[in-house]
């Protein structure tokens, strides 16, 4: 532990309000559905989500090795300073997405950081684009999809079997259902998402000596790096809570089963394969198939294509970000006392005017302040129908 500098010692808890962010940032991947169909509590939802997080993190370390020792390149010269930039880059991103509701790649905001300050730092040498779109690009593409399509095609064939079924009883059921199949989806972020951190904070401690180059993460780094995104998760990142939960289509039980089913298997299928997928894409992606599969096959178009852009802006906005400040930390002491008050001072001001519209547990059901555009049905055929299509009002 000798080589824990101060600079390498600000890294990692940087690297751990990260992971605090993504937690929060993505708990609505797991829970949204379950929290808008009434199959839980608000505050129960997010409890169970911060448990399964921190267990799931435990659970594998191949994603965690794809940033350690895939994105970039150890032999290339990386340093301390440059993880840092990276990081500041992905927490900007994340907390301006939170800001408006927006369900973004926490990952792919940190990948976009870590690409950018390294080719600032150390150049193109510096980064693996092979494993870019390998194991970052090609997956960000094909696991909406493959999601949206499974969701689609189990909303149908949940709807198909329950037709002649008391309607009661049936959404009792698929409630119920929908306990397990969020918890498995929290299962599955901590085993993808958690790892990425460690991941960050291995790459730092091989980048100064105190581990050696293709390093499995610590044990300490592991429990740190679950505990985070537990807290994280547990704080409940309301306002995409209630973009996905409501903002991109009014799901019902059945729809939210299916969705959480379809994405969890897509998660725990990618985690094994080393894929860094994003969690948010891909139960983002589970959403919409699930609501085009459902009886009203109703989306928020307006909603969709906002998160879509959003998920295409991600990676070079904290990419663009984070070179910037790479470039500035490189500058020596100064620089990155600088790039750190500027973390801060953002930080501090987004929170601010969060502040002027709080989304908490107690309104987190209250659409009518949703910050989304509202659900446009194309072909509405009269006014007096108007109140019962428009469920997700804005």
């Amino acid at each position: 532990m000798e080589h824990i500098s101060f600079l390498v010692a600000v890294v990692i808890i940087t690297a751990l309000a990260f992971d605090f962010t993504n937690g929060f940032h993505d708990t609505a991947n797991a829970m949204a559905t379950s929290i808008a169909t009434g199959a839980l509590r608000p505050k129960v939802a997010v409890t169970i989500a911060a448990v399964l997080n921190f267990a799931g993190a435990f659970l594998s370390v191949k994603v965690a090795t794809t940033i350690s020792g895939g994105i970039v390149n150890e032999k290339a010269g990386i340093h301390p300073s440059i993880i840092f930039a990276a990081l500041v880059g992905a927490i900007l991103w994340n907390l301006l997405t939170w800001l408006r509701g927006l369900p973004s790649s926490s990952s792919h905001a940190l990948y976009g950081g870590l690409i950018g300050a390294t080719i600032v730092g150390v150049g193109f040498n510096g980064v693996n684009f092979n494993t870019v779109v390998t194991k970052i690009l090609i997956p960000a593409v094909a696991s909406p999809i493959v999601a949206g399509l499974a969701a689609w095609g189990a909303t149908k064939l949940a709807y198909a079997i329950t037709r002649r079924g008391n309607e009661k009883t049936t959404t009792k059921a698929f409630k119920t259902g929908q306990i397990a199949s969020s918890s498995l989806i929290s299962l599955a972020h901590g085993t993808n998402d958690a790892q990425k951190t460690m991941g960050i904070i291995t790459l730092t401690l091989v980048s100064v000596g105190a581990l050696p180059k293709g390093a499995l993460p610590p044990t300490w780094v592991i429990v740190g790096a679950g505990a985070a995104i537990a807290l994280g998760t547990y704080m409940g990142g309301w306002r995409i809570i209630r973009s996905m939960g409501k903002g991109l289509a009014d799901i019902q039980p059945p729809q939210g089963f299916s969705s959480e089913t379809a994405a969890a298997a897509v998660i725990l299928t990618s985690s094994h394969m080393g894929y860094g997928l994003s969690t948010t894409q891909v139960c983002s992606g589970g959403i919409m198939g699930a609501g085009l599969g459902g009886p009203k096959r109703e989306l928020n178009w307006s909603m969709a294509r906002r998160m879509v852009y959003t998920w295409g802006l991600t990676l070079p906005a904290a990419a663009t970000v984070a070179g910037l400040a790479a470039f500035v930390a490189d500058q020596g002491t100064w620089g990155v006392i600088l790039v750190g008050a500027a973390l801060v001072a953002g930080s501090g001001a987004m929170y601010l005017v969060s502040r002027r519209q709080p989304v908490h547990a107690g309104n987190v059901h209250d659409t009518a302040v949703v910050e989304v555009t509202p659900v446009a049905t194309p072909a509405a055929p009269a006014p007096v129908t108007a109140p019962v299509d428009a469920t997700i009002a804005a």
